[in-house]
């Protein structure tokens, strides 16, 4: 992303709920206010904000839109799967983002593999420095010799200790090539400040994601801590999300990010998001999960794990005792054909209105048996005309960005489970092969 020029000064900018530039969207209209010294705002977005050329804003618009909406021919392919989504946003561009993450069209994992298993044979062997094949585990071994305590076999350990990572690296880079993933974000509003704080959780996703697959070959919970931190309020630093340090206002994301494999098993972790749901095709019905099964934590950057070094550095509305693991990411599990995972954001449902549920699921039994692009065109056309009677009732405040998810399981799909219930576990690994 280009950074635009920052100013000494900013204005403040205040949005009313329509523009005329606008008429059927509904976008919000920036107008300048009094100036302010940069706090807290990506200084990209307050940069934007000073462009009164309409053209201007709405290139910037496009861009932001472009940017956060799903790209159809990054639909993972799994057997056993069918799976798509969409996201339309209340403006030109809108707070909330959708991507498929195919692992094997994103990353090479062919080359990644063989990056493991050649650090592996490499990290047990010792090569001078500036010599070609020299690694951090050489590194580390000569500090260890520079040591009063330095023993011969702690250099065999180490070593072999290392090449083992390297050898497990590689086996969950397998497990990439039946994965497919999907991010969802929903930051609050839906102007162009909302499209800024989804891309910044998209560029930090992103970036953490390949940190996680050198050092793991998979997503692990801390990815999700660390971009939890990215986006808490520092006590001393500018971030995206806050506004000020006199406690006002903030803005809020959520996110739900999910793997799916072709056992029709999808697990995910959960900060703030609607929670998913289960339609069962055999019974024409939202399955009930147990929502104490079904772990989530508050919304990005609002709390702080009580046992990180540096917490007293930002502020938290709460302190976790401890950081993310592996019980922290729950697990539901598809277990006959033709079931339906159905993801979204609160511009379709809030996952709470049992009225507004009862009505999806009619509309879901009519629809499960059409494919998965199918249902989902159904699920937002229908949100679609909602908002559509909201405009026409002047109810332009209840009009939001609309996203929706759909993971189908397919005929060769599905896993087992006692009784015939559907799974819920807040467990990373369980019923997952190898």
């Amino acid at each position: 992303m280009v950074e635009m020029a920052v100013l000494p000064a900013f204005a403040r900018l205040r949005c009313r709920s329509s523009d005329s530039r606008y008429p059927r969207m509904g976008a919000p209209a920036c107008v300048r206010r009094e100036p302010w010294p940069l706090e807290g705002m990506a200084s990209g977005v307050l940069a934007w904000g000073l462009m009164e050329n309409p053209a201007n804003e709405s290139g910037i618009g496009e861009y932001l839109r472009e940017r956060l909406m799903p790209v159809e021919g990054a639909i993972p392919h799994l057997d056993g799967i069918e799976m798509h989504g969409n996201s339309i946003p209340a403006g030109t561009a809108g707070g909330d983002l959708f991507e498929y993450i195919n692992f094997q069209q994103r990353y090479d994992l062919d080359a990644r593999i063989r990056r493991a298993k050649r650090l592996s044979d490499q990290f047990l062997q010792s090569h001078a420095s500036g010599a070609p094949g020299h690694t951090s585990v050489d590194e580390q071994v000569e500090w260890l010799k520079a040591r009063a305590d330095f023993r011969p076999e702690m250099e065999t350990a180490y070593r072999q200790a290392r090449s083992l990572e390297q050898v497990r690296v590689g086996e969950n880079l397998e497990q990439l090539y039946t994965t497919a993933g999907v991010l969802l974000v929903d930051a609050q509003g839906h102007g162009l400040i909302s499209a800024k704080i989804a891309s910044t959780v998209h560029d930090t996703f992103h970036a953490f994601m390949l940190s996680e697959l050198d050092r793991y070959g998979r997503t692990t919970p801390e990815l999700f801590d660390w971009i939890n931190l990215r986006l808490a309020r520092s006590v001393t630093a500018r971030n995206a999300l806050a506004i000020g340090t006199n406690g006002g206002a903030r803005e809020i994301a959520t996110m739900l990010y999910g793997e799916v494999r072709p056992s029709g098993h999808f697990r995910f972790v959960n900060f703030g998001h609607p929670p998913p749901l289960v339609f069962s095709s055999r019974e024409g019905r939202f399955t009930k999960v147990d929502p104490g099964r079904m772990v989530q934590f508050l919304p990005l950057g609002l709390e702080v794990p009580e046992d990180h070094p540096d917490r007293k550095r930002y502020s938290s509305m709460a302190f976790r005792q401890r950081r993310a693991g592996d019980s922290d990411v729950a697990e539901i599990a598809l277990i006959r054909p033709g079931d339906v995972l159905f993801l979204y954001t609160d511009g379709v449902y809030d996952g709470l209105d049992e009225k507004e549920r009862l009505a999806l699921e009619e509309l879901m039994r009519d629809v499960c048996r059409r494919s998965a692009r199918e249902i989902c065109r159904a699920v937002l056309d229908r949100a679609v005309k909602l908002d559509e009677l909201h405009r026409a009732n002047g109810e332009e405040d209840l009009v939001d960005d609309k996203t929706v998810v759909i993971i189908k399981a397919a005929e060769r799909c599905c896993a087992e489970s006692p009784g015939g219930r559907y799974v819920a576990t807040p467990t990373w690994r369980q019923a997952i092969g190898p």
